[in-house]
């Protein structure tokens, strides 16, 4: 299992694949996968199959969880995407911004 900076309810913007540009806010992580899953992205369409006789069979528009690697966090203050730093006093960590300092 891995230890994510990311957290849920962050928001982030993707920087590869198919939705590279958009952002969104993180619904659920998957730590042990190292993958994530953003509210409005990387969604892919899924046939859905009758399940009883009067039925008709839909298509489904299902998000998938994407890497952690191709995202980073929409700092609140900047307004960018930035990488994320840790800054430690005693036994509390909390996440700043790389480019401002600013805490996330």
């Amino acid at each position: 299992m891995q230890n994510l900076k990311v957290k849920k309810g962050d928001t982030v913007k993707i920087i590869s694949g198919k939705d590279r540009g958009k952002t969104g806010k993180i619904l659920r992580t998957y730590p042990a996968d190292s993958r994530i899953l953003v509210e409005g992205v990387n969604q892919y369409k899924k046939h859905v199959r009758p399940r009883k006789t009067n039925e008709k069979g839909q298509i489904v528009v299902v998000p998938r969880p994407l890497h952690v690697s191709n995202v980073q966090i929409m700092c609140s203050s900047c307004g960018r995407a930035v990488r994320i730093g840790y800054q430690g006093s005693g036994n509390e960590k909390e996440r700043v911004c790389k480019r401002c300092s600013a805490r996330l």
